[in-house]
């Protein structure tokens, strides 16, 4: 077992000893409240913890497009189609249809079909309570 000396603050993780600690973590019977106290992450949780990190990574990725952000801003507001956020976020063709097709991509929003009319809404409640935060943090602080 491989002792790794621990910060003088409390810092769990950090990007370089956080690999080593999923590498070097052999007891699997520790819990949460182990990792504070020896250092060592089980290997599941490790694995669990990349994983969490690596999903919320393509959330920020996607919603850091200003065009992005603007367009699920508007969809918090419930059911647009295309011609609709056209109008409302101001973002013009051909830069609308590629920004929600990278939306519909990543699965933050979905899609219905109502005759020739696409109409889009969010499909992630990830997203949704990031947007919310976001609402509350910077625009509400305008009105």
């Amino acid at each position: 077992m491989t002792v790794i000396n621990k910060p003088k603050t409390p810092v769990l993780f950090d990007a370089v000893s956080y690999k080593d600690l999923a590498l070097t973590a052999t007891n699997q019977d520790l819990d949460i409240n182990d990792v504070a106290t020896t250092g060592f992450v089980p290997n599941d949780l490790a694995a669990q913890m990349q994983q969490a990190s690596m999903q919320a990574s393509q959330l920020l990725k996607s919603l850091s497009h200003p065009d992005r952000l603007l367009l699920l801003c508007q969809l918090t507001q419930g059911e647009y189609c295309v011609g609709e956020l056209e109008s409302l976020v101001g973002v013009g063709q051909p830069s609308l249809s590629q920004q929600l097709g990278i939306l519909r991509k990543d699965q933050l929003v979905s899609t219905r079909r109502e005759g020739k009319q696409i109409y889009y809404r969010i499909a992630s409640d990830d997203a949704l309570a990031v947007l919310q935060l976001l609402y509350e943090r910077f625009c509400a602080k305008t009105k």
